[in-house]
């Protein structure tokens, strides 16, 4: 550093503010500083530093990277808003497997990330990892699956996405509405089938099998799934499908059963995803704020990093209603394009 400071002509604390961007630095000397480094060859050694500061500059995501989209979406969205603070993301699979989420995060631990962000597996069993996350007393960020008020936690709100669904069905005239769920065990899929249940008691649906969510694990059993729901003797005339590999699922089904949609059978999913509006007809779905959720989990670990233990937080964000073709014709007067959303925290 100081052999980069005489050749840029400054003082060896400008060539620190200028590797640690820890003050703001005349883009000219910052330039001048740039070029020294670079005719030098000077690397910061990194390791040294993390000693010195105690910090690493990494973050580990413990996210499942099944085919999901909406997981892909995030994963983007978190590790752009780590790039704008300067931390490295250091991202594992859990494969939806408690004994892996635990593997995983024992590994960022050893490895001394300052901070996890984690979409636990589920409930249960899961739970070993939360444990060891609060005994480690790892700053962690829990996204998508909001199972745990003592961590800082972001998502959706669940509920709130199936009742958009419900009601648009409703409101175009179904009265036997079916649900392909999706991974059995994990927090999303249980809100949404509750909140499904709830719904159709209260709207006083017929008591048929149609109002019974099925469960799937990836797209092959979501069409095993709904080709049995369609083959049934009372058949829906609408179905809600609980995720993307749900809908995708769905939709190999329709087509096997040589079924029209939306005039034989109306579809809506939960999670926009990019094939949607390519589909034929065009999708409508509830819409998670995927941008959003990425933004507020690194504002939570923003605090957790920089203040320490403090109260945790629990944000819940709106979903969307996108309306597009796969139901049909809205009603007269009712919203044809997205219903707004707005966020709520505790």
């Amino acid at each position: 550093m100081m052999d980069v400071a005489r050749t840029a002509g400054v003082a060896a604390s400008t060539v620190s503010h200028v590797v640690n961007n820890t003050r703001f630095v005349h883009p000219e000397t910052r330039a001048a500083v740039e070029a020294a480094i670079a005719a030098i060859g000077y690397i910061p050694n990194t390791i040294a530093r993390s000693l010195a500061r105690s910090r690493t500059g990494t973050v580990g995501l413990a996210i499942s990277l099944e085919s999901n989209p909406y997981f892909v979406a995030l994963v983007h969205e978190i590790v752009a808003e780590c790039a704008k603070r300067d931390l490295l993301v250091l991202l594992s699979d859990t494969g939806e497997d408690p004994d892996r989420e635990l593997a995983v995060v024992r590994t960022f631990h050893r490895r001394r990330v300052d901070a996890v962000l984690l979409a636990p597996v589920g409930l249960g069993s899961g739970q070993r990892t939360l444990s060891y996350l609060s005994e480690a007393k790892l700053p962690t960020v829990l996204v998508d699956r909001l199972i745990a008020p003592s961590f800082n936690q972001v998502g959706v709100d669940n509920r709130a996405g199936i009742a958009l669904l419900f009601a648009h069905l409703r409101a175009l005239g179904h009265t036997r509405i079916g649900m392909i769920g999706g991974q059995p065990g994990i927090a999303t899929t249980i809100e949404r089938i509750d909140a499904f249940r709830i719904l159709a008691q209260e709207a006083g649906l017929p008591d048929v099998a149609a109002s019974e969510p099925l469960l799937s694990t990836n797209v092959a059993t979501a069409c095993e799934a709904a080709l049995a729901l369609l083959a049934s003797p009372d058949r829906p005339s609408a179905v809600i499908a609980g995720n993307n590999q749900s809908m995708i699922g769905l939709m190999q089904a329709v087509r096997r059963l040589g079924l029209s949609v939306p005039a034989d059978l109306a579809v809506a999913g939960f999670d926009d995803f990019e094939w949607a509006d390519c589909f034929h007809p065009r999708l409508t779905v509830v819409s998670q704020p995927v941008h959003e959720i990425g933004q507020h989990a690194l504002l939570l670990l923003d605090g957790a990093l920089e203040d320490g233990p403090a109260t945790p937080r629990t944000i819940q964000l709106q979903p969307e209603l996108v309306v597009r073709e796969s139901c049909g014709t809205p009603s007269p007067g009712r919203p044809s394009k997205k219903l707004a959303r707005s966020a709520r925290s505790r």
